[in-house]
């Protein structure tokens, strides 16, 4: 059963994300005193006396802005998150006073007949009346209940929590909510992860601009379809550490970072029309050493000049430069005419199954008795190595330990033997595979 979901709202540089982030409990929602830091929807997991609820951040609602078509559509999705959520929090500044532009945000809550509660922030002085004072101007908004809080110093947030899970639907019975795949996407700037959300999802969940670096924050979306549990996470394009210039865009990198911990497999976006650059192998590289699933989806495949056999070539080039990762799948799709994303979730699913793939002991050991048998381990210094036995200790990825009369003796070529005997008979497509060395203390030698 999904959570309800509470929307924090409010114009621009009222504390918004860092209430979000107390709420949390975590540095999730970029904070810094520049306006319009926070664009897109950001929605983490909260829960406040044993309720479960979704919270969404979003950026500051802007009226009869002149600064570009950005603020219009950071106004929209507020207003998508307001049309989603079943309680709203309206954030508003007491050491500003009442201005303006609080007074439209309330009155576009007003019209979404939501309830409301107002968080005054920056009250950082409870007991000194005369800075409490621009606190009853709020009354005037006529929206919902006045809260008084400091989200920096952690004053009355849970006043504030009391408040909201009053207006919180009914919680229904817990039903669960299953197997849950995490893909997160990943590539450089302005590669086309936003349009392949916002395509996956078949809405304008997440903010589409050719500015690259519109996307700062990992953003999480639920998505349901056929069955299916997914969290696709969207995250900040990753540039070279030379090209990272301002605070926010360090803290995107981050994000994307951490998003890729997050997540069971990784969807590495690459633009067709520039082909495979160091980039792409420094981001696919993140997603290996993270030991997730990577599913390569080459976007605008629309655009390139098509000859006979030009995909195998752009395929091959990925395994050649990205040879660490080939296990790797790859797609080409385009996000602009839909081509082949259909097939995106699917993989997805696919590569979640061999993350998490099992095999018995039995199997396991029967493969690499054979293995051994076919190519027999080396020598050094005259002692030969003996792979005695394996078993597999974990998933995701897959993990195996092999039980040798001395690890010393492995040789780097002839793991990679073993793993591709092991990949012959399993699969474990699309997701790397672990493959660790014990010595055996009892070895009769």
């Amino acid at each position: 059963m999904s959570k309800p979901i509470v929307a924090i709202v409010g114009r621009e540089n009222v504390g918004k994300s860092t209430l979000f982030n107390r709420i949390i409990g975590a540095r999730h929602a970029i904070v810094e005193d520049t306006p319009g830091i926070t664009r897109d929807r950001l929605y983490r997991d909260a829960e406040w006396l044993d309720r479960e609820f979704t919270l969404i951040d979003t950026g500051g609602i802007k009226f009869n802005t002149e600064e570009g078509v950005i603020y219009g559509k950071v106004k929209q999705q507020a207003e998508l998150a307001i049309e989603e959520a079943s309680v709203i929090i309206l954030v508003v500044d007491i050491s500003a006073g009442l201005t303006s532009e609080d007074e439209e945000v309330a009155a576009l809550l007003r019209r979404s007949g939501k309830p409301v509660v107002v968080a005054v922030n920056k009250a950082d002085d409870f007991v000194n009346p005369e800075k409490m004072l621009p606190l009853y101007d709020f009354y005037s908004l006529a929206v919902g209940d006045l809260i008084p809080v400091s989200a920096m110093h952690s004053l009355n947030i849970g006043d504030l929590l009391d408040a909201v899970i009053r207006y919180l639907p009914p919680a229904d019975e817990d039903e669960g909510e299953g197997d849950v795949v995490r893909l997160a996407l990943i590539g450089r700037p302005n590669v086309g992860k936003s349009s392949l959300v916002n395509r996956l999802l078949g809405q304008e969940r997440v903010i589409v601009s050719d500015i690259p670096g519109t996307t700062r924050d990992a953003i999480d979306t639920r998505l349901s379809r056929d069955g299916r549990e997914y969290v696709i996470i969207d995250t900040a394009g990753m540039r070279r550490k030379s090209r990272i210039g301002e605070p926010a865009e360090h803290y995107s990198v981050s994000r994307a970072l951490n998003a890729i911990d997050r997540a069971d497999v990784c969807v590495l976006v690459i633009d067709a029309t520039a082909g495979i650059i160091e980039q792409d192998k420094h981001i696919a590289g993140y997603a290996h050493e993270a030991g997730k699933g990577l599913l390569i989806v080459v976007n605008k495949w629309d655009l390139p000049e098509k000859e006979t056999n030009t995909m195998k070539r752009f395929d091959d080039d990925i395994k050649e430069e990205l040879a660490f990762a080939g296990y790797a799948l790859t797609l080409f799709v385009s996000a602009k005419t839909g081509q082949r994303c259909d097939r995106i979730l699917p993989l997805v699913d696919f590569i979640s199954e061999q993350c998490s793939r099992r095999v018995t002991t039995a199997q396991l050991n029967e493969v690499v008795r054979e293995a051994v048998a076919l190519n027999v381990p080396p020598t050094d210094k005259g002692r030969r190595l003996k792979v005695l036995y394996a078993t597999q200790v974990g998933t995701k990825p897959p993990k195996f330990v092999f039980f040798l009369n001395d690890p010393e003796l492995m040789h780097f070529s002839y793991a990679r033997y073993l793993e591709n005997k092991l990949r012959e008979a399993f699969g474990f497509a699309g997701t790397p595979i672990s493959l660790m060395w014990r010595k055996r203390e009892k070895d009769e030698d």
